[in-house]
């Protein structure tokens, strides 16, 4: 079973992603694998540096992803342009991740209601839901970020009637506590046969 797992910004879907592999599914994590190749020497820095120019590294030579984020927060052809770059990049790497896999396998793909392709690649689209006036509340706890800017990228994502739309479940996480969210997973894996 291959499961695309997204939600937006603060809706807890990290707090499930780990869930699944707590009930023994293997994860991939493509925003850790943007991370990845967007180190030093990453294997997207140089097409990054080839179309953006220098001043979006830091002094180690990564991608500073604050000024990167920055550089196409407006700017819509910029922003495909980074995709196009990314995309395809996290695609091979999550794919050779996930041919490692013995079982049930949960794609952690923040933009999947964005990036349609996403959809042909797993069995089950998971979303992880919330109000707008939550996901703000959650993500201000985290450090260096403020309510403006949590409102921005709240904007910037899929609409949540969007990202239901694509899904074959959701877990509506407003007021769950952490035991009940559990149950939710657990009631999932056991309706979609998740293994080992």
């Amino acid at each position: 079973m291959r499961i695309g797992l997204t939600g937006g910004i603060g809706s807890g879907k990290s707090t499930v992603a780990a869930m699944f592999v707590e009930f023994g599914a293997m994860l991939v994590d493509t925003d850790a694998i943007a991370r990845q190749i967007t180190l030093p020497g990453g294997e997207a820095i140089d097409p990054i540096v080839a179309a953006f120019g220098p001043a979006v590294l830091d002094a180690d030579g990564g991608l500073d992803r604050a000024a990167m984020r920055a550089h196409v927060f407006n700017d819509a052809a910029a922003k495909q342009q980074l995709e196009a770059i990314l995309h395809p990049m996290i695609g091979i790497v999550a794919t050779r991740q996930a041919a490692a896999a013995k079982g049930s396998v949960v794609f952690d793909v923040p933009l999947l209601a964005e990036s349609l392709h996403w959809r042909d690649r797993v069995d089950r689209v998971l979303v992880v839901d919330c109000t707008e006036a939550t996901q703000v509340a959650r993500v201000v706890l985290r450090p260096g970020w403020t309510e403006a800017a949590a409102r921005a990228v709240v904007a910037q994502q899929a609409t949540r009637a969007a990202r239901r739309a694509c899904a074959d479940a959701v877990i509506y996480n407003e007021a769950l506590t952490i035991d009940a969210l559990r149950e939710e997973v657990a009631l999932l894996c056991r309706r979609w046969e998740v293994t080992h």
